[in-house]
Order: C-alpha cells, then structure tokens, then sequence
C-alpha cells in the first residue's frame, strides 16, 4: 500500500508543477515527476510478492507458473513508456530553449506579455 501511495504522492507533485508554475523548466521538471510516477505505478501492478521470472523452465507445472509468475506485461510498457518519455523530454527541452533564445525569458505570462 505504501509504494501505491508514494506513487500517487509523486503524480500529484508533478501535476502541481505543471498547473502552478511559471517557469518552463519547473514545467519540464514536473512532465519529468510524473512521467516517472506513471512508470512507478506501472511496475507496482506487475510486482507480487514471491513472484519468480515470467520465464517457463524444465519440468515446471503450468498451473503452478501461471500462479507464482510475475507479470510481464507492466514491464514491456514500462520500457515502452521510458523510450517515449525520453523523446518527449529531449522535445520538450528543445522547445523550452527555442523559446528562451526568441524571448529571452523563461517566464511564461512574461511571454504572453511580450506576444512577440
């Protein structure tokens, strides 16, 4: 229950600096926090307790595996989701630095004042 909540905890922090922050790296920061929850939560609903490898070896009892098995699934999204995350980072990262050299700021109701 608490890796739940933790997980929780760092969504809600993340949306917070994407909703209330100014600044565009806060902002970056913040996709980054909760990109990193949503992965958290992902491998938490795979976990079981005691779980062995999705991996079927020699004489093991199908019945048996599928019980005790931990399942892949959550993982292979979760690699899926850091690949896209890490686009979506460096595009975003990009597009914060084309908007500093165009405005000079960071600062987005500065930005919008400057309508530029």
């Amino acid at each position: 229950m608490i890796p739940y909540l933790f997980a929780t905890v760092m969504l809600l922090i993340g949306l917070y600096a994407i909703v209330a922050r100014r600044n565009l790296i806060k902002i970056v920061i913040g996709v980054a926090i909760t990109e990193y929850a949503i992965n958290l939560f992902l491998i938490l609903l795979g976990y079981r307790t005691k779980g062995v490898p999705p991996i079927l070896g020699k004489g093991m009892d199908l019945k048996e595996f599928a019980s005790s098995s931990v399942d892949p699934l959550p993982q292979a999204l979760t690699v899926t989701s850091i690949v896209i995350g890490l686009g979506v980072m460096a595009l975003l990262v990009a597009l914060v630095l084309r908007l500093y050299e165009k405005y000079g700021t960071l600062d987005e109701s500065e930005m919008k004042r400057l309508k530029g």
